[in-house]
């Protein structure tokens, strides 16, 4: 019995080590947000200030629903495949993530106030910005690329001014060089935003 009982133990133990080698890493989650140095969004010199503040209203960005998904989405090198990573995951879905960067960004550098989800009365008067990705692709250590379509409506009156942004940059390194990469595109698609948010006050 004794025996027995001796020969359990290194069996426990090997049995044990084979659950955890097998176990699944813990995914990782990404934002993007940028940080306090990475929110100022290049926009024409002299803005004018106001004594009441810019109100805007960013709707959720539009994606494909290929994109509306919890994992990052990148090229697998093998001839225009696309792989998932499955441990590298959106800390939000997709669409409130792009809406988040794009808001960080305007309200920074027209010093606005979104107000998204809070509501105004229908005649005050604001910026209702839309926006729908087009393309998002990215080569991990290589390059990431967009092309994000977007409209600024002006409240209550309506008038509307549309764009496209197509951007592509740089992405060394791993999964962090592709998610600066796309928060370098959503800085750069804020900045047209921006301009055109301006027109329209004149």
């Amino acid at each position: 019995m004794m025996m027995r009982q001796s020969m359990l133990v290194p069996l426990i133990l090997a049995a044990t080590v084979m659950i955890d080698g097998c176990a699944s890493p813990e995914p990782r989650y990404y934002t993007l947000a940028a940080g306090s140095s990475d929110t100022a969004t290049t926009v024409p010199a002299g803005i004018p200030r106001t004594l009441a503040p810019r109100w805007i209203e960013v709707m959720p960005v539009r994606v494909p629903e290929r994109m509306n998904r919890a994992q990052l989405m990148v090229r697998d090198g093998s001839g225009g495949g696309i792989k998932l990573l499955d441990t590298s995951r959106w800390t939000s879905p997709l669409p409130d993530e792009l809406r988040d960067a794009l808001s960080q960004h305007l309200q920074s550098s027209l010093d606005a106030v979104d107000i998204y989800q809070h509501g105004m009365p229908a005649t005050t008067p604001a910026i209702r910005v839309t926006a729908e990705v087009v393309m998002l692709d990215a080569d991990v250590g290589k390059r990431a690329a967009a092309t994000i379509a977007w409209t600024v409506r002006r409240l209550p009156d309506g008038k509307i001014l549309s764009g496209r942004t197509e951007a592509e940059v740089s992405a060394p390194g791993q999964v962090d060089g592709v998610v600066n990469a796309y928060r370098q595109i959503l800085a750069v698609t804020a900045a047209d935003i921006a301009s055109s948010m301006l027109a329209l006050e004149r």
